[in-house]
């Protein structure tokens, strides 16, 4: 591409003596310097400790022809063109949407955003989609998929210019319909800057990446940004912020707001609600309609999960009947709520649960249907939110007769000083529990300790097939082991 079309649309101001190029041909567009090649153009992120700024230097041993920045106190070079822009961030996503031609204008996006929830729901919405023969792509936390292809993701929303690269691969592909997790981190740091969502749905809101965010109010809002980006904005009706989001997304006259829920009033409600071990059956009551809907994951997140995906299709058109049939067609998500039965007679359950809430939604559906004891595996990752850890602790032991606590991704923290400080929250209750710091032999203790009818929950990890220690990442995945240890 030509870098005066490459520079379409963004304010800048030159440094230092070197003159523009507009003829010049680019072959990439990095925000990491060890993927310049060719005629490149860096892009310094900045990312809470991460200062991209900070790689300049290696950046113009690539020779790189054009460098971005948004401080004053970097050191010039003769080598290379300095731009000033306010934003670095910003700047990225806006140059990758210029460099692989916008793909979003030929997609529908619909993006999927809340702290638990996003995958099962992104899942739920691409394959009933393709139930309705429509060509889609998918991108979020466990995998990419371009139509039937399927990639591994390294994150839960990508980075700007690897976010529209994939974009633009689902285009010539011939994707029409793309659901796509959003993470607060992705908003914050402007990821999907300029992208415009015919659908944006927020599933709910409870504390996570407290050590990313400042406040609670910051993580809140950053949320919002999706919603505010959206030609329609689908909100659950349940959730604490759901009456400041309607307010907000009404000063916008341009965006379409419908709402879900169980508990309070909304477009689409979820009603005489039966949960047990087999899975979730409820009415949906929508307008003058109303339908039975049965799913394979039981629990009261489960029924949010599937009222979101229902809002959304209804949204693009569809009637209550046809998304009936359309999901009763689906299986469950891998590592969500994943259930596994012994010849013992007691069930293991895999769930990515990592969350103060997500931990207590899994454990209140386990002791719904539990007609034994509850055994709680779990652990909580490493250099993330510290706060938590107490209250998950304090959590799993109201909710369960026997915790193992165990190790989870500790990274470069010390699993042992990650558990004591669960294990203040565990002390606050009464349960029996025991530390065992390898996980496989965790949830082989509590698997051997399994009578008949217990359910045994295995929280934290789900869909993973790795651990990350302070060592590096190793091959570890919860379902295989379970599996395993079944047989």
């Amino acid at each position: 591409m030509k870098l005066k079309e490459l520079l379409a649309g963004i304010s800048y101001e030159v440094l230092g003596k070197n003159k523009i190029n507009d003829e010049l041909e680019i072959d990439c567009v990095e925000y990491d310097t060890r993927r310049l090649s060719g005629h490149s153009v860096y892009v310094p992120l900045i990312m809470g400790k991460i200062d991209g700024h900070d790689y300049i230097a290696q950046a113009i041993e690539k020779k790189a022809e054009l460098i971005f920045v948004s401080k004053d106190t970097v050191e010039l070079s003769e080598d290379s063109v300095f731009l000033k822009v306010l934003d670095t961030n910003k700047t990225l996503s806006q140059l990758a949407m210029n460099f692989y031609h916008h793909p979003t204008n030929a997609l529908k996006l619909i993006g999927v955003t809340g702290t638990n929830g996003k995958t099962t729901t992104t899942f739920l919405i691409e394959r009933c989609l393709k139930y309705f023969k429509k060509n889609t792509g998918l991108i979020g936390t466990v995998e990419t998929h371009i139509k039937e292809e399927s990639f591994p993701s390294s994150n839960t929303t990508p980075f700007a210019t690897d976010l529209q690269r994939i974009l633009s691969k689902m285009v010539e592909a011939g994707v029409e319909y793309v659901p796509i997790e959003v993470s607060s981190h992705a908003l914050t740091l402007e990821r999907v800057c300029g992208c415009e969502f015919e659908i944006g749905v927020f599933t709910n809101l409870t504390q996570d990446h407290m050590d990313f965010h400042k406040t609670f109010e910051e993580y809140r809002d950053a949320k919002l940004k999706l919603l505010l980006s959206s030609k329609n904005a689908i909100v659950n009706s349940d959730t604490e912020v759901s009456s400041y989001y309607i307010e907000e997304l009404k000063k916008k006259t341009h965006i379409d707001i419908f709402t879900y829920g169980i508990h309070h009033e909304a477009d689409v409600l979820a009603k005489n609600i039966s949960i047990d071990i087999t899975g979730s059956k409820f009415d949906v009551v929508y307008k003058e309609e109303v339908e039975r809907f049965e799913v394979v994951t039981p629990g009261e997140f489960s029924v949010y999960n599937t009222l979101s995906t229902i809002s959304t299709l209804i949204v693009l058109g569809y009637t209550l009947g046809e998304i009936r049939e359309a999901l009763s067609s689906q299986k469950g998500v891998s590592g969500r709520f994943e259930t596994f039965v012994s010849k013992n007679g007691f069930c293991v359950v895999v769930d990515y649960a990592h969350t103060p809430d997500g931990l207590l939604n899994v454990l209140k559906t386990a002791n719904e249907f539990a007609k034994g004891r509850v055994i709680t595996v779990f652990g909580c990752g490493g250099d993330r939110d510290r706060s938590k850890r107490p209250k998950m602790g304090r959590i799993a032991g109201e909710y369960s007769n026997i915790v193992v606590l165990t190790s989870d991704n500790p990274r470069t923290e010390d699993p042992e000083l990650i558990m004591d400080e669960i294990e203040v929250g565990l002390k606050e209750t009464n349960v029996e529990y025991i530390r065992i710091e390898n996980r496989y032999e965790a949830i082989k203790y509590a698997m051997q300790h399994a009578k008949k009818d217990d359910v045994v929950m295995v929280a934290g990890k789900g869909h993973e097939d790795y651990q990350i220690l302070n060592t590096g990442k190793i091959h570890f995945s919860d379902i295989e082991n379970v599996k395993k240890l079944i047989e």
